[in-house]
């Protein structure tokens, strides 16, 4: 108990054994996944899936601090389980190297008490968040760009991501499109991995609430969303294996990007869709693709105003041109 007597001081005897049963996912072994898993390992949590689908590239190591230059061109999810072994014997990495996409997510979530999402991806992001929603687990959403970042406890008797960010956001970006600074990074991460601790450890307040931080400011904010309530109709994000042939199916990846999705379905621009568009037939479902979900939700948007019937979203992947 040495190892854990500093922690076991602030959290109570009873913590450890908390920490020691838990069996947590982490998805993403990326810039926030350095500090959370870092810090869950040192703090004894018994059993942490990880599941992420790249390897480690040298523009990461300024931010991905598990990693070494020894690492590159590894499995990144295989690399963090190596080096964590490391650090605590005791906390079992299992690696799971591949996407999170709603086909996968429901066998990658079951047997976990706690889901923390460290993806960088909003798509992966609401995917988790629907799926907490309804089997009532606690969701540790966080994300970081440029020098700004937040964390949030959603789910598990709270309201969802969906009911605080009912809209698609003014700006939406990743790590690769818009940069990134390590430290804000870390400051995030740590704030995630804390949040985990404490409600691993049986502590109250966690969910429910927003923490923010700007580090052109050094300002740290947040706001309590206990009441928020959720949208009545959200499209959700299905995989590419589920679309079905009687969807109608809209690709709106350019042709130099990727070939159709589907050989019945229609390539268009989200500017297509809308008023004046072929509408689907009553009852079919209106499938909307693109590579990570953010054109497939503004173009839901503009269906959805002309339009009453069910729509799904598709992020399908990286494409061979430009970005979405």
């Amino acid at each position: 108990m040495s190892r854990y007597a500093r922690q076991t001081a602030v959290l109570g005897e009873g913590a450890q054994e908390r920490l020691r049963a838990a069996r947590i996912l982490v998805v993403g072994a990326g810039g926030l996944g350095a500090p959370v898993l870092q810090y869950l390992v040192g703090a004894g949590v018994g059993h942490i899936r990880l599941v992420d689908p790249d390897r480690v590239e040298e523009s990461n190591l300024h931010r991905q601090t598990l990693f070494r230059m020894s690492d590159l061109g590894q499995p990144k999810a295989e690399a963090c389980a190596r080096h964590l072994a490391g650090l605590n014997p005791e906390s079992v990495v299992e690696p799971v190297v591949a996407a999170l996409e709603p086909a996968n997510a429901p066998k990658l979530i079951e047997g976990r008490e706690l889901i923390l999402d460290c993806a960088d991806s909003f798509a992966v992001s609401y995917i988790l968040s629907d799926l907490c929603l309804a089997w009532g687990l606690p969701f540790l959403s966080a994300s970081v760009t440029g020098r700004e970042g937040h964390a949030g406890g959603f789910c598990g008797g709270a309201p969802s991501l969906r009911a605080v960010f009912p809209e698609l956001p003014q700006r939406v970006g990743s790590c690769a499109d818009t940069g990134v600074l390590g430290p804000v990074v870390g400051v995030i991460g740590a704030l995630q991995a804390q949040m985990a601790l404490a409600l691993l450890a049986g502590e109250a307040g966690v969910l429910g609430r927003l923490v923010t931080f700007d580090a052109a400011t050094f300002r740290a904010g947040g706001f309590r969303f206990d009441g928020a309530e959720e949208p009545a109709h959200a499209p959700r994000f299905v995989s590419p294996s589920e679309i079905e042939p009687g969807d109608l199916t809209i690709d709106l990846r350019g042709a130099e990007e990727a070939p159709l999705i589907h050989p019945a379905a229609r390539r268009l621009s989200v500017a297509q869709v809308g008023p004046g568009m072929d509408l689907p037939e009553p009852g079919q479902r209106a499938v909307l693709v693109c590579r990570s979900g953010l054109r497939a939700w503004r173009a839901a948007e503009r269906l959805a105003a002309i339009w009453p019937g069910d729509i799904a979203l598709v992020a399908a992947g990286e494409p061979v041109g430009t970005p979405s």
